[in-house]
């Protein structure tokens, strides 16, 4: 649990820092992701989330 939340803050803390630094870009970004479709977002969603747990289960191990 406590890998939980310093997984969480450390999200956190990155997500801060890129608003922090490139405010005009990430609103960009942000733009950009009404134009994709919900196929796509969940698709790229399930990868990430897929390499994420691959990551974890390798430094875990």
């Amino acid at each position: 649990m406590n890998e939980l939340v310093i997984a969480f803050g450390l999200f956190l803390f990155i997500e801060g820092i890129l608003y922090a630094i490139f405010p005009a870009k990430m609103k960009n970004m942000l733009k950009k992701l009404e134009l994709l479709k919900d196929s796509q977002l969940r698709t790229g969603g399930l990868i990430f989330a897929v390499i994420g747990f691959i990551i974890i289960y390798y430094i875990k191990s």
